[in-house]
């Protein structure tokens, strides 16, 4: 048997009453793709962190080519010749391509930074991955995709031999997703290992040659993918059977809540994003909207919540026109919003969860009254959301960014959903999520339906849109291409539509 590329040991890291990684054994051969499969909260990033040098081990002994390894920061793994794309890219988005991947680097041309050669460089190995990039771009001016091959560049220019993926596919598009497997496919062939950290299941059974399975804290397997199925490893993450395919009973529409006439509004790049667009949404159904990212999706999230400016047309919530409104008055006409950038734009992560709860609702009752903060209260409703929302917390004193991404989801579906409101704007609700917290968001949204809310569900995950949605919008640069009942949609049509080929009539 030849020599593994890397073994761990026993490795063991405790935080603050967590123990998050419990005495782990990993081995990773030459040119395998291994997924690190695991819930949110399972230890998987944990580990990486520890390989990569980003945190140390109480416990436990890292072998590399052989030979012990000692990683006490990010340059001494990248020495050894290991590699890590996090899920939050570590990018300089004032900086071009190149000047990001050679960041840190001593220059061949000292004191010349030689960028010349660099770029040379970098375009050469752009072209022999087919990592697509123009390496005199801003990155502020590249897609998410296109971010994330920067990512990789940066790892290849420094001769990576191992390379850590961190969620990957979290933040991208089904045809970006098919790219970078193509593109991890490659490395593994000319000899490079792959560790890919993941929650996705389909992506683990098509891309991995062996997973193992985290669940807190502890290996609970490692096997070959292909003697395995998406049902075994479900259960294997959860500790119990996960339900694919969600029950939902029939909508029951009833009125107009949501109504959204000729939207106009331009991209961060000035651009035009929304080109006259209209739709609406009744109170008790979800209309999902489907699309390849960056057809405008964002812009009319943004558009109806306040936190971007329309150039024209109307957004009406219960008739009531709410362009030009800030964002705290959206929500006090009624509008709940579930945010694609849990992390940014949905909390505060310095906050304690029980802050979080109240954010936005801080400055009334029940949270306060005549200008003073009720403690006890906010402690009690804090307390009874995370009952209600089942938040892996030890306490509502819990700083936000110390909970899993699944449990800092579960933070903004309790303060959002517990207001009751009218109107749900929900953008990729699940994104980085694991299939349990997946299945508890997806029972949330439609219980939030089912109460009479009007759900606007804003998806790049095609089956996530097909399994929710009682109508989908299909859109494409900035317009709507057709309508279709939930029951009745046909995914090649929805392709389609999705890339433009095809509008509806009544869409025209």
């Amino acid at each position: 048997m030849d020599q593994p590329l890397l073994e761990l040991r026993g490795i063991t890291k405790r935080f603050p009453g967590v123990l998050a990684n419990d005495h782990i054994d990993l081995v990773v051969g030459k040119g395998e793709i291994h997924a690190l499969l695991g819930e949110n909260g399972s230890g998987k990033t944990t580990l990486m962190n520890v390989l990569y040098g980003l945190q140390q081990a109480d416990e436990g002994e890292i072998h590399f080519e052989g030979k012990p390894l000692k990683t006490n920061s990010p340059g001494q793994a990248i020495d050894a010749g290991i590699g890590m794309v996090h899920q939050h890219f570590m990018l300089v988005q004032a900086f071009t391509v190149t000047e990001n991947v050679i960041l840190g680097m001593r220059s061949k041309r000292e004191p010349l930074l030689g960028l010349a050669q660099a770029e040379a460089e970098v375009k050469a190995l752009s072209e022999k991955y087919g990592l697509k990039v123009d390496p005199r771009a801003k990155i502020w001016q590249l897609s998410v995709g296109e971010q994330q091959r920067v990512e990789i560049l940066k790892a290849l220019h420094r001769r990576a031999r191992l390379l850590i993926l961190d969620e990957p596919t979290a933040v991208l598009t089904p045809q970006e997703t098919e790219e970078l497997s193509a593109i991890l496919r490659s490395l593994a062939a000319e000899g490079r290992s792959i560790i890919f950290i993941t929650h996705k299941l389909n992506e683990v059974m098509g891309i991995s040659n062996k997973v193992t399975v985290l669940r807190a804290g502890r290996v609970i397997d490692t096997v070959e993918t292909a003697s395995t199925n998406q049902a075994a490893l479900a259960r294997m993450m959860v500790g119990r059977e996960v339900v694919f395919e969600i029950d939902k009973t029939p909508a029951a529409p009833k009125e107009v809540v949501l109504q959204v006439e000729g939207l106009k509004a331009a991209n961060q790049k000035k651009l035009p994003a929304l080109r006259g667009l209209s739709l609406s949404v009744r109170a008790g159904e979800i209309l999902g909207v489907a699309g390849v990212d960056g057809n405008g999706q964002h812009e009319l999230a943004e558009c109806i919540i306040g936190v971007r400016k329309a150039e024209g047309g109307r957004v009406l919530v219960c008739g009531q026109d709410i362009v030009g409104l800030s964002s705290r008055q959206v929500a006090q006409r009624g509008v709940g919003v579930i945010p694609a950038d849990r992390q940014h734009q949905g909390l505060v992560l310095g906050l304690q969860l029980a802050e979080n709860i109240m954010f936005g609702n801080f400055y009334c009752e029940p949270y306060s009254r005549r200008g003073f903060l009720q403690l006890g209260k906010i402690e009690e409703i804090a307390g009874r959301l995370i009952q209600e929302y089942d938040i892996r917390t030890p306490s509502s004193a819990v700083e936000v960014k110390n909970l899993s991404g699944g449990n800092q989801q579960k933070v903004v579906l309790a303060r959002e959903l517990s207001r009751s409101p009218k109107v749900i704007v929900a953008m990729l609700p699940t994104r980085g999520l694991d299939v349990g917290a997946t299945e508890f968001v997806h029972r949330r949204i439609l219980d939030a339906r089912d109460r009479g809310a009007a759900v606007l569900l804003i998806s790049t995950e095609l089956e996530e849109i097909l399994s929710l949605s009682d109508r989908i919008a299909v859109m494409y640069e900035g317009e709507i291409m057709g309508v279709v009942s939930g029951d009745a949609a046909d995914v090649n049509e929805l392709g389609l539509m999705m890339a433009g080929a095809k509008r509806l009539p009544e869409a025209s």
